[in-house]
């Protein structure tokens, strides 16, 4: 018998495998169908609503509603590069830790993908951290999903510094 360097599965495990397959796809596909236009648009004004209530809580160092804002399993990535845990994100924001003077938003984009909202922007921000200034202009990512209940929470942000050409860290 010659080997090949590849293994046979048998056909009994071949059928098997490509259940499975279809299964995953079909299982990642159909959540992901498009959603009605109408609803896409309210859903687009509750995003965009969230995203306003959000902005307010942190400017104005609202704890309760940041903490409503948030899952559980939130994880924040800072411009700095760290990791940021809800209770870390609501410890800073009742501290003072984070002082954020001004923070307008442009260029906002809500894509939807099933039961998540993908939301992209731009920020120009002005305030301190116990790092130092985070006064300049940055380009955000924040991650919405839809709970069991039908509520909006965030899971996910990333934040990068935009840097001008030629500007070293």
């Amino acid at each position: 018998m010659r080997k090949s360097g590849r293994h046979s599965i048998p056909v009994a495990n071949r059928s098997l495998v490509a259940g499975l397959a279809a299964l995953l796809v079909f299982g990642v596909a159909l959540p992901m169908k498009a959603m009605p236009r109408g609803e896409r648009h309210e859903v687009r004004q509750k995003i965009d609503h969230l995203e306003d209530h959000w902005r307010d809580a942190i400017l104005s160092r609202n704890v309760a509603a940041m903490d409503a804002l948030l899952a559980n399993d939130y994880m924040a990535i800072t411009p700095n590069g760290t990791l940021q845990s809800k209770e870390e994100t609501l410890a800073n924001l009742r501290s003072g830790a984070v002082k954020i003077k001004s923070l307008e938003i442009s260029d906002r984009e809500v894509r939807f993908y099933g039961a998540t909202a993908l939301v992209t922007s731009r920020a120009e921000v002005s305030g301190t951290t116990p790092e130092g200034d985070l006064t300049g202009s940055y380009r955000y990512t924040r991650v919405y999903v839809r709970d069991a209940s039908g509520v909006w929470r965030i899971v996910s942000f990333e934040a990068s510094r935009i840097r001008d050409v030629g500007e070293h860290k």
